[in-house]
């Protein structure tokens, strides 16, 4: 069965914190900001803001951002760069015991492409609906959806940081070279 959770932020994440409901929270921030950061680079180059990055035993193992345009490849999405480095650095394409922390809720093709990597845990800051909303041609799709529909046992934890991510948007947007796809 799917498990999807979706973290609050404010006085709700204080309060989780608090009663220890959220062990897992401080790690997947400071991960997720590895993601952002890449983000960020994708930006300073051109590229569209997302960012991806893969841990393992508790340590990054890949980092990459959207590099569609720079590639001029529409596969070539954070989490596909992502999954594609951390086959390569770990000589597997078995993620099992592998977290993906993407900016952004994984579209249908970068879920695929965990399923795939057997990647076990999904961690994800704005939804697919919020790259919708910034001009992105997004399948309306959700992780959840595919997951179930899939019969996959992908743990997803979804809004960590999105407040950052969806600032990523913003910011992307008044770029006069931001280009969506």
């Amino acid at each position: 069965m799917p498990i999807l959770h979706i973290r609050r932020s404010g006085a709700a994440k204080a309060q989780n914190r608090r009663a220890g409901q959220l062990k897992h929270y401080l790690p997947d921030e400071r991960f997720m900001s590895a993601a952002l950061a890449a983000a960020r680079k994708a930006m300073a180059n051109g590229q569209t803001p997302f960012g991806c990055c893969i841990v393992r035993n508790g340590k990054i193992v890949a980092r990459a951002h959207n590099n569609v345009w720079g590639n001029t490849d529409s596969t070539a999405h954070a989490e596909v760069n992502a999954i594609r480095q951390a086959c390569r650095k770990l000589r597997t394409i078995d993620l099992v015991g592998c977290t993906l922390y993407s900016t952004c809720e994984p579209c249908p093709m970068c879920f695929g492409a965990c399923h795939w990597a057997r990647v076990t845990r999904v961690v994800f800051g704005a939804r697919i609906s919020d790259a919708r909303a910034a001009g992105f041609h997004e399948l309306g799709i959700s992780a959840a959806r595919m997951n179930k529909a899939g019969g996959n046992e992908i743990r997803l934890d979804g809004g960590i940081l999105r407040d950052k991510a969806l600032a990523l948007f913003r910011e992307w947007a008044e770029r006069p070279d931001a280009r969506s796809y």
